[in-house]
């Protein structure tokens, strides 16, 4: 087996689960302060990709990003780089699709955030840097673990927009996904199926590690339950 597809899946994943940990962080925490109308709308706004078929997401990105559109030309003529057809173009399509995932995850996790904790922490003069950092955060963790372990899983079998903007292109742009399909195309299914499998494994584990998350969040809650009653 050619292990090119799994390498550039892992990384194409990773990087975008870290572009994405920090944008739905501070997507979640600001868009949550603001006006009932103006969140409702940039809520549906970041949301969509969540709900749109791959494929149109994938071709969307191909309309801004393409070489004969508005920002693919700007940079292909001002620094030569084509924003399409690399394997670094996968980033932006899973990116835009695994974002809302992070999203939702941890604004969930923050509006369950008891706010008495920040307003005493205002009270005793602590910055709001502090207070998020070393408050809200470590009580919100298990949220955005999982929010970001979820992003990860879903940017690892991510097909529809990632072969319309990166293409297949074996030892270049190969994802486990795209490979899976070209290989049921030309009917290889004994490598097809060690692909598959490969996938379910990592699949596995990313479930089992949020069902821990969770597990030990629940464990958290009924510790601290029975400390008050106490």
């Amino acid at each position: 087996m050619d292990w090119y597809p799994l390498w550039n899946s892992l990384r194409i994943a990773a990087i975008s689960t870290g572009i994405i940990f920090f944008a739905g962080i501070f997507a979640a925490y600001y868009i949550a302060k603001l006006p009932r109308l103006i969140k409702g709308v940039l809520d549906v706004v970041l949301t969509l990709p969540l709900v749109l078929p791959p494929t149109v997401v994938g071709y969307l990105l191909l309309r801004v990003l393409g070489p004969k559109r508005v920002i693919g030309a700007w940079v292909l003529e001002t620094f030569g780089v084509k924003l399409v057809m690399t394997w670094w173009s996968a980033i932006f399509a899973t990116t835009v699709v695994i974002f809302p995932l992070m999203y939702r995850t941890v604004r969930g996790a923050f509006e369950a955030f008891d706010e008495t904790l920040a307003y005493s922490g205002q009270t005793l003069g602590l910055s709001n840097a502090y207070i998020f950092w070393r408050i809200r955060m470590p009580c919100c963790r298990q949220g955005v673990l999982a929010g970001t372990v979820l992003a990860f899983a879903r940017a690892l079998g991510e097909y529809g927009a990632t072969s319309m903007i990166a293409g297949y292109t074996p030892g270049r742009t190969a994802t486990i996904s795209t490979t899976v399909y070209q290989l049921w195309q030309t009917n290889n299914d004994a490598l097809a199926y060690k692909w598959v499998a490969v996938n379910i494994v990592i699949s596995a584990i990313v479930l089992l590690t949020v069902n821990m998350l969770e597990r030990r969040s629940l464990l958290r809650g009924a510790s601290r339950a029975r400390r008050a009653k106490a």
